[in-house]
This record gives C-alpha cells, sequence and structure tokens, in this order.
C-alpha cells in the first residue's frame, strides 16, 4: 500500500475555508471518482498555518500514476485547478509506504 500526502500552503489572501469551497464545489467529484481512495483533507492547527493536507491510498506506485494521468486530462479537473492554483502559495507531496 502506498499514501500520498498532499500539502498546500495557500497565500495568506486565501483560507482553507476558500481552497476546500472551491473544491467542494468544482473537484471533489471528479478527483474521488478518478483516484479513488480518499483518506481524507485536513487543516493544520499546529505548525505551517494557512495550510490543507490531503491523503490518498493506492495498492501501488503504478496505480497511482496512471489515476493521476487519468485525472490531469480530465477538462472539469483543469477548470477546477484553474479555480484553486492562484491561492496556492506552495505545494509539497511525499510518498509513503506501509511498513506495519
Amino acid at each position: 500500500m502506498l499514501i500520498e500526502e498532499r500539502c498546500y500552503v495557500l497565500h495568506a489572501t486565501s483560507s482553507p475555508q476558500d481552497f476546500m469551497e472551491a473544491y467542494r464545489k468544482s473537484g471533489r467529484e471528479v478527483q474521488t471518482r478518478t483516484l479513488g481512495g480518499l483518506v481524507g483533507y485536513y487543516v493544520t492547527e499546529v505548525g505551517e498555518l494557512n495550510a490543507v493536507v490531503s491523503l490518498w491510498r493506492y495498492d501501488t506506485f503504478e496505480e497511482r500514476q496512471s489515476r493521476r494521468a487519468t485525472l490531469a486530462k480530465d477538462p472539469q479537473w483543469q477548470a477546477y485547478l484553474a479555480v484553486v492554483r492562484p491561492m496556492i502559495k506552495s505545494m509539497t507531496n511525499r510518498l509513503m509506504t506501509q511498513v506495519i
């Protein structure tokens, strides 16, 4: 099993609530339909603030690659990205494998 952690740090002019409102409105349906395996979306309370973290579960790295490539081609996803990209100051991504 593989867990992908994506952390979006937002500009001070955008809040996690703004980001999640846009996600619920136009991103969630297409992303969850295409990627499957949503563990959850979270906001930071301690540490780097104004950040949104998502966790996704995949069986293999190849499955992740295939699903993400399909998502990237989806016009609905591209329209959503046009809305949220200006909110994002930086993004980090980690892939973690299960050890226990």
